[in-house]
């Protein structure tokens, strides 16, 4: 590994990123802001989602993003649907599209697509953008992949380009993985903590060319050149090592429960030690979102084709930690209703994977409610920001309702309403449970909130650790169970 020279000479005039999604349009509306001089083209196949990155209705949100979108849209930064005529044009070209993972059971395998094995990664969208680009290019272009892929995808990508170019056209292929971190998204491009460029050897001109993009804003001493294979595995490494440390905490938050400890305490008492420090060291009721869980499952399979069973079990305990930390919560708040949900309402505040994001892949919260629901829960669900198809799409029960289609009470015959604040998913609950982080949620005036609730004796069950004072709301005559410590009854 290597650091990228300040002196590398900025010949980029065009930079076109394909796929308009969580990556693409944040990655290069933060790129057109700080390159002034450089053009950025973001296209993709879906025409509704180009209209929306020009419209004001953005179909990502992230803080501080429409701001930006708004003061470089139509300067330096387009959207468009003109796939060709941007490839032929640019300099550099971006690989932003899905990659998620092929479906159990659909890989031609021998093991049945057992869960421990992993699955193998969907590179189909990648490659579709590959043959496009070899078909469209004319010139000299570098091949960027922005996407999750796993190791050695470049050489592939090498290979597609070079058997289908143009006469004329060249390729140099890099890797230069996103580290965004939703709800922080913008924050991790304006101030990246390291941008990594991977490429062969040979590809040096092409990594000192997109290194100078970068050093539009970036230090060089944060920019650095590694081999491709290294800078595609980093990815996945880094996001497999996060994804540890909040499985490791929450295993932690079970035995806390048992023994009477705090985890709070217990991770401080970590935190506190510098070769640990206190990041991803929060109990919860488990991690989601579009990253995680997928590229530790790749991983897994990854691991396996390589002849490393023992590598691959030790990761897949990272993802099974995860699925029994939701479950365990969730049992938890049938266990104190005796067994059964029948005819008991409970309000579920939170249903992004995370706060201050939109985004509902893979949160912890759809697999608490379809457990409360199979034991015959009605749900109050209220989030901020998760639109409320989005939440039904995810619980895909057919007796959902919104507050848009009922009336103000809940029917007998709809297990699910999407509410419009916290306080009229409580209104009439039997429990809450608090299953994101959301700020909102650390400031309930819970006094008010235990007039709504049903009597005489209602529930809170925090799964994300936002509530202070646990003695105000016992002093309310509320039930408090928090993850990561032994409810005490005071009786």
């Amino acid at each position: 590994m290597v650091y990228i020279s300040q002196t590398a000479e900025n010949a980029v005039t065009h930079v076109c990123c394909i796929g308009a999604g969580y990556v693409g349009g944040p990655t290069s509306a933060v790129m057109a802001l700080k390159c002034s001089d450089i053009e950025f083209t973001v296209v993709d196949t879906d025409a509704k989602r180009i209209a929306a990155w020009n419209s004001s209705s953005l179909p990502v949100y992230e803080p501080g993003l429409d701001e930006i979108v708004q003061s470089v849209r139509g300067a330096n930064l387009r959207f468009t649907t003109d796939i060709d005529a941007a490839i032929r044009a640019a300099d550099i070209i971006m690989i932003a599209v899905n990659t998620p993972l092929v479906p159990p059971g659909a890989a031609d395998t021998d093991d049945g697509g057992c869960a421990s094995c992993g699955q193998p990664t969907d590179l189909s969208a990648v490659e579709q953008c590959v043959m496009r680009i070899a078909h469209a290019a004319r010139g000299p272009t570098i091949v960027v992949e922005k996407s999750t892929v796993p190791c050695k995808t470049g050489d592939a990508i090498a290979s597609i380009l070079q058997r289908h170019r143009h006469e004329g056209a060249e390729f140099a292929v890099l890797s230069n993985p996103e580290f965004l971190s939703e709800g922080t998204a913008v924050h991790d491009l304006l101030d990246p903590d390291r941008v990594i460029i991977g490429g062969q050897q040979g590809t040096e001109r092409a990594q000192a060319a997109l290194a100078a993009v970068y050093t539009h804003w970036v230090a060089a001493d944060r920019i650095v050149t590694m081999g491709l294979w290294s800078a595609e595995l980093a990815k996945l490494a880094s996001n497999a090592m996060l994804a540890q440390r909040i499985s490791s905490i929450n295993a932690i938050s079970a035995i806390c429960e048992a023994t009477g400890a705090n985890v709070t305490d217990v991770a401080r008492g970590c935190a506190t030690d510098s070769r640990i420090g206190d990041k991803y060291l929060r109990a919860s009721v488990g991690f989601g979102g579009s990253c995680f869980q997928k590229d530790i499952a790749s991983l897994v399979w990854l691991c396996h084709s390589l002849g490393l069973p023992e590598v691959a079990e030790y990761w897949h305990q990272v993802l099974m930690i995860n699925e029994y930390q939701k479950a365990r919560f969730a049992q938890r708040i049938v266990h104190v209703a005796g067994g059964s949900l029948a005819g008991r309402r409970v309000a579920c505040l939170g249903f992004a994977y995370k706060a201050e994001t939109g985004d509902a892949r893979n949160t912890p919260a759809a697999a608490v409610c379809r457990t409360l629901m199979a034991h015959g829960a009605q749900l109050t669900i209220y989030d901020p920001k998760v639109p409320e198809q989005s939440i039904i799409d995810h619980l895909g029960d057919p007796c959902l309702a919104t507050e848009q289609h009922t009336e103000s009470n809940v029917s007998s015959s709809s297990s699910v309403r999407v509410c419009k604040s916290a306080y009229q998913a409580m209104d009439g609950a039997y429990a809450v449970a608090i299953l994101a982080p959301w700020d909102e949620f650390r400031h309930i005036d819970w006094k008010r909130a235990s007039s709504l609730l049903d009597t005489p004796q209602s529930y809170v069950f925090d799964g994300q650790l936002v509530v202070d004072d646990v003695g105000e709301l016992e002093g309310l005559g509320l039930q408090v169970h928090v993850v990561g410590q032994r409810h005490v009854t005071s009786e």
